[in-house]
């Protein structure tokens, strides 16, 4: 088994988004016999029963990629390339064949299906040889059981796998909510949750290896929410890469399943597949190439759960299903390239939801597309095909000895996650008192409701708060207000056309690029105690810092030194997320020190992940180097000649490369010719930690009582470091850190 999960993992890694994550260049399909995988090949929790209802002919209905199920139970189904079909299937325990019918309209290639009483809803996204992509009503005008009126209510820009995707009932049975990848053009809304303030908020210049979606702006893939009718549009959250469906829990609160960006595995800003929690007015941080917000980034909000490595597509909770208690409260989302159908138990935690999962149903291969729950018989129902690999319908039922009486699935809201909503109710409408109902909350310890509150200020007229902002003293509100504060300033030098970042300066900059609040802004983020913050706020002060000079310019050369100052006194910092961050702003701001401190980060991180965060700040360096750490510069790059990654990894390393070569005087380049040009070895590991002393052979008996209960107070960074200090990074993957297995 292991054997095949690690083959599964090295021959997709180049093709692991369907979702359809993945760019069409450089798609790769399956190969399968002209036979969907057979159930017995099929692995499902003890009792649950998997039927293989449906081979779909692909020479003539396709390769099928989305489901919905009308109000009969019948169930609709699109060809990714062609037509819709409606499927009646025998009940559970009956035997018998599925009518498989063509649905009679010019219509098809629908990435999102949704029925609604008589009327079915559909996204498509196709080549638009016959008709628009967008989002259609088709309805049975003279009731005779049949689709007649096609009704184009919106048309959506989108094409191929990143393009507009799902559409799902909204929890007042009153709106849609309609799922868009990174490559729709953003839609026009009447309203927006998300403060339309949105940059790409990267300090420095970017690196992008192929240059995939190169030149596509924030906000990247959004949902919306949408009348029934298709007029009114409201942008409820954004900064996704590629999401492709969603599902709402009992409580009415929004998840979806975020794919990765393959190409980038192996470095640092590689974000895997994660679950969401769709939080009014929350970017998300998707941004292209290196530039992706990291979940520690106090403008974000941190997903529910990492996944790892694959192709999101499908995904619904178990509402519903003749299923054991715990599979009724469960979400199932769809992986694609892995064959995975995991089952993720949701629990809430604070303002959000904290979660565990397992793989529910896996096969290889298992190309999964969609999935629903059948209300009409409690079944569940999936399917597999997309990009014409031989696609299938299957069916999931429960025959074991659990109950399957309907559980209670509704789950109280904690007080946090009232809150939360409170406040999130202020980013639509007209709230003329809701600064001062949500300045309490800047302060509060729940990153959501910080976030909710300070989104509901960004949506207030400037004028009414910016003072406010400026002379708050609590340390987290004021870390919190400022953030506020300079994301409502564009920047004044907002490039056009592909390139997206703004150069690094070249200091004494001139005063002219300086605007009228930074000092201000400067001055008030002095005030607070270094001392007296926690980590987590400190990184969060070094975010706001990072913005202040993205969004407002660099400072004047007064404000420059007094900030390297203060920024030498806590580097290196105790926590790597904060010793990234001051990297970056000390190289912005050519600190004399970061050279020096820079290289000892380098010298000493466990990861290729690790070093490469820093030396994307090092590159851009031109001051404070002796020819030793020069030396010990390029010497990585050598080193790392040998690291692994994706698709984009040995362009990512050569533009790094490439960057400090340009910033290299050439009489230093003439003396570390020998190591630019050095040959990349054979083989190395991150960290070559020296040889270690020899202690204790431990047994089992001897570790195991350790084990199970003395953990508690573990230092899981000491943790990580041993783990490097002993080669596993070199192959094993923990964490989404490390090698391919």
């Amino acid at each position: 088994m292991r054997l095949s999960r690690i083959t599964t993992f090295l021959c997709l890694i180049c093709v692991s988004s369907f979702c359809w994550a993945k760019d069409g260049k450089s798609a790769a399909s399956f190969s399968f016999d002209e036979s969907a995988t057979p159930v017995s090949g099929i692995k499902a929790p003890k009792g649950f029963k998997v039927e293989l209802l449906y081979t779909v002919p692909k020479e003539s209905q396709g390769s099928w990629v989305n489901l919905c199920a009308d109000p009969q139970g019948r169930l609709i189904v699109s060809d990714q390339t062609g037509s819709l079909y409606r499927i009646t299937v025998p009940p559970p325990g009956e035997s018998g064949k599925p009518k498989v019918e063509r649905v009679p309209i010019k219509l098809g290639q629908a990435h999102g299906l949704l029925c609604v009483g008589d009327t079915l809803y559909v996204v498509v996204n196709g080549d638009e040889k016959e008709y628009k992509n967008g989002l259609y009503r088709v309805r049975d005008t003279n009731h005779d059981d049949q689709y007649d009126s096609v009704e184009l209510l919106r048309r959506l820009d989108g094409h191929g796998e990143h393009g507009q995707h799902a559409v799902l009932l909204g929890p007042d049975h009153k709106s849609l909510y309609v799922v868009c990848g990174d490559n729709t053009p953003e839609v026009k809304t009447n309203r927006s949750r998300v403060p339309r303030i949105w940059d790409e908020d990267q300090l420095l210049p970017r690196i992008y290896g192929v240059g995939f979606m190169r030149g596509y702006p924030a906000p990247g893939g959004c949902i919306y929410q949408v009348s029934l009718d298709g007029k009114h549009w409201d942008l409820v959250s954004s900064g996704f890469r590629n999401t492709f469906d969603a599902a709402f829990n009992a409580e009415g609160e929004l998840f979806t399943y975020d794919s990765d960006m393959e190409w980038d595995m192996g470095a640092p800003w590689y974000r895997p597949t994660r679950l969401c929690h769709v939080v009014s007015g929350a970017d998300w941080g998707w941004r292209n190439g290196s530039a992706k917000w990291p979940p520690y980034f106090a403008d974000t909000v941190p997903p529910v759960v990492e996944v790892g490595p694959g192709s999101p597509t499908g995904m619904t909770f178990g509402y519903g299903a003749k299923f054991p208690a715990k599979y009724q409260k469960t979400l199932f989302m769809c992986d694609w390239s892995y064959g995975k159908l995991y089952a993720v138990h949701l629990v809430p935690r604070g303002a959000s939801y904290g979660a565990t999962f397992e793989e529910f149903i896996t096969a290889s291969p298992l190309p999964l597309t969609d999935i629903i729950i059948n209300q009409h018989d409690g079944a569940m129902y999936f399917l597999i095909g997309g990009r014409g690999v031989q696609s299938g319908m299957y069916r999931v039922t429960y025959d074991g000895n659990e109950s399957t009486a309907p559980a209670n699935i509704k789950t109280p809201l904690t007080k946090d996650q009232q809150i939360r909503r409170k406040l999130e109710a202020l980013h639509v409408g007209d709230h003329p008192d809701a600064v001062n109902e949500a300045w309490p909350y800047l302060s509060h310890p729940d990153r959501f409701i910080r976030s909710a509150a300070r989104t509901a200020i960004e949506h207030q007229p400037l004028g009414d708060w910016e003072s406010r902002a400026l002379s708050e003293r609590d340390p987290e509100a004021s870390i919190t207000a400022l953030l506020a504060l300079v994301r409502e300033f564009p920047r004044a030098d907002r490039p056009t056309g592909l390139d997206l970042d703004t150069p690094v300066p070249t200091y004494p900059a001139p005063e002219t690029a300086r605007n009228r609040l930074e000092p201000m802004v400067l001055a008030a983020l002095g005030r607070l105690d270094w001392s007296l913050l926690t980590e987590d706020q400190a990184i969060e002060l070094l975010r706001v810092y990072e913005l202040a000079f993205y969004r407002l310019g660099p400072p004047s050369e007064a404000d420059r030194q007094s900030i390297i100052q203060r920024l030498d006194a806590h580097y290196p910092a105790k926590r790597r997320e904060a010793n990234v961050l001051v990297t970056e702003l000390m190289c912005y701001l050519q600190g004399p020190s970061a050279a020096e401190k820079g290289i000892k980060l380098l010298e000493a991180a466990p990861t290729q992940e690790d070093q490469i965060d820093i030396v994307r700040s090092l590159r851009l360096l031109k001051t404070g180097w002796t020819h030793q750490t020069r030396r010990q510069l390029f010497e990585w790059f050598t080193r790392a000649g040998a690291y692994k990654g994706s698709a984009n990894f040995a362009m990512f390393m050569t533009e790094l490369k490439n960057d400090a070569l340009a910033r290299l005087p050439k009489e230093e380049r003439a003396a570390l010719a020998d190591v630019i040009n050095a040959p990349v070895p054979q083989k190395v590991t991150p960290l070559s930690a020296a040889p270690r002393p020899f202690v204790k052979k431990w047994t089992m008996a001897e570790l195991r009582p350790l084990v199970e209960t003395k953990l508690r107070g573990r230092d899981f960074d000491r943790g990580r470091a041993m783990f490097a200090a002993a080669n596993c990074f070199g192959c094993h993957r923990f964490a989404n850190e490390g090698g391919a297995l």
